[in-house]
């Protein structure tokens, strides 16, 4: 990715791209991105015999959010044994909950192992794919040249673009501003005078581990968020080899962690059940913080789940220390070297570090991928993103989303998710080659369908019920992010490809 200036970057979408050749490659299928959900949507298209595809990839490297988010103690929240593909599975994870530079090896080494790596096209950002029902193709521009392909795989993810605030000032902020996703490694914190804005899941992990060298951390906290403890340790030699050594043992440590989380997603589905579980995060904190204000400041007033669920055994401890000042408040503006908080609290400071969350529900690879008529998924979508199990949308024939709508879960894996549209993906192929016919589109009403039975089931979910804003909340207030059944039921539902839901021709 390209290193950000003082100021933060340009979004990606809003740069004037341009094309270099206007003779088309012609592919069988096209996938963009190649994070965890392109290396996984790859694999399974060259299993079901799809061998003409290639990966359009605007950074230079591949990894997605583990190539983009290096922050200080950037780790995954989902246990190791579950975070990776059921295909793959890697018995030398060194930590219970792996780090970031492991999980981008992890893709990496997979990627090459599979013979993925070759198919990526690096540099080459997607500008613009539009549906050609004469070709039955989707003509895709690049940076790098025009395709034609038969499939188009959207797999740019929901945390790929940063969020930057529109906070008054900021811009003109003197000294150093970045997003957690674009961290500046070249400026030292040593010494430095902080300001955190936002106290979500990557501040989580960073604030811990740039406490101990900064002169002074001011956290803006708007939100607080329930923190649970983090059973994370290091893996043993002897662990790993026996992992190695016997591969049942590592489909059983998958096996139950997959339980376990399933376990706490019932409480997700009915959250009179999550009390215990919140009393869990209440004597966490009780137990790390003795201060009672500081305590007061950092006690949610909803219920867990409601928010992104988020472990740490270091947070709450960091926030003690007498180099920390909690601000229990959004930030109003900034003012030359001071932060302002939105209850007239201040921060004199040289470094702004934005801990602000992506552009989860609105993001920009919507833009940019357009009906017959022109029209983007955006403009179908008016603020609301919707997609037939969470993968295809009416009126965008044979293209499927990754990781897209109605499909996230506060507990489970992405990549359980994701192996579960694959098999749908797959289904959806293998039909078409079987009967010899050309393209699929969802159906309209079966969209539809799909749509209210989700809005109509989310109500009673801590998602919708448990009194907070979440980015699980689309523009419109709509919750266009959950799954609101168990992770059971998502895979059975995807994995089974039904015909008569699509237009088939």
């Amino acid at each position: 990715m390209p290193t950000p200036g003082q100021e933060p970057e340009m979004p990606h979408s809003e740069r004037p791209p341009t094309v270099s050749s206007p003779r088309p490659r012609s592919v069988e299928a096209l996938i963009i991105g190649s994070g965890l959900s392109g290396i996984g949507a790859a694999v399974a298209l060259r299993r079901a015999g799809v061998r003409d595809l290639v990966l359009v990839e605007k950074a230079d490297d591949l990894g997605g959010t583990w190539r983009d988010n290096t922050y200080p103690g950037c780790a995954c929240d989902v246990p190791s044994a579950l975070y990776s593909y059921s295909f793959a599975p890697n018995p030398e994870w060194t930590r219970a909950f792996a780090g970031q530079p492991e999980i981008r090896a992890y893709l990496r080494d997979t990627a090459a192992a599979y013979g993925i790596t070759p198919l990526i096209r690096f540099g080459t950002e997607a500008i613009r794919a539009r549906w050609d029902p004469r070709e039955a193709r989707w003509r895709v521009e690049t940076t790098r040249g025009p395709y034609l392909a038969r499939f188009l795989v959207a797999a740019a993810g929901p945390w790929h673009e940063p969020l930057l605030p529109d906070i008054p000032g900021l811009a003109d902020f003197p000294g150093e501003v970045f997003h957690s996703a674009r961290w500046r490694h070249d400026h030292d914190l040593t010494g430095a005078r902080v300001a955190v804005v936002g106290s979500g899941a990557s501040a989580v992990q960073f604030v811990p581990a740039i406490q101990p060298r900064v002169a002074r951390l001011h956290l803006f906290q708007r939100t607080a968020q329930w923190v649970l403890p983090k059973p994370d340790h290091h893996v043993p030699h002897a662990e790993r080899r026996l992992l190695r050594s016997l591969p049942m043992a590592g489909r059983a440590l998958r096996g139950a962690e997959y339980a376990a989380l399933e376990a706490l997603g019932i409480g997700f589905r009915h959250p009179s059940l999550l009390r215990a579980v919140q009393k869990v995060g209440a004597l966490h904190l009780r137990a790390s913080v003795r201060d009672p204000r500081l305590r007061r400041a950092l006690t949610p007033d909803y219920t867990l789940g409601c928010k992104r669920l988020l472990l740490s055994n270091t947070y709450y401890p960091a926030l003690t220390r007498s180099n920390v000042t909690v601000h229990p408040t959004a930030v109003r503006a900034v003012d030359g070297h001071r932060v302002i908080g939105a209850d007239g609290s201040t921060a004199d400071v040289d470094t702004i570090i934005l801990g602000t969350g992506f552009h989860i529900l609105d993001m920009p690879i919507a833009g940019r991928v357009v009906d017959a008529d022109g029209v983007s998924l955006d403009d179908h979508w008016k603020g609301s993103p919707d997609a037939y199990l969470g993968t295809t949308v009416t009126r965008f024939p044979n293209a499927f989303l990754l990781l897209g709508p109605h499909l996230g879960t506060g507990h489970s894996s992405a990549y359980t998710i994701l192996e579960a549209q694959l098999a749908h993906m797959t289904g959806a192929i293998r039909h078409l080659r079987a009967t010899g016919r050309t393209t699929l589109e969802v159906r309209p009403e079966v969209q539809a369908a799909f749509g209210a039975e989700v809005q109509q089931a989310l109500p009673s979910t801590v998602y919708n019920a448990g009194g907070c804003s979440s980015y699980y909340l689309d523009g419109n207030g709509l919750n266009s992010f959950s799954w609101p059944w168990s992770t059971g039921r998502l895979r059975r539902r995807l994995a089974h490809f039904d015909p008569e839901a699509y237009d088939i021709a």
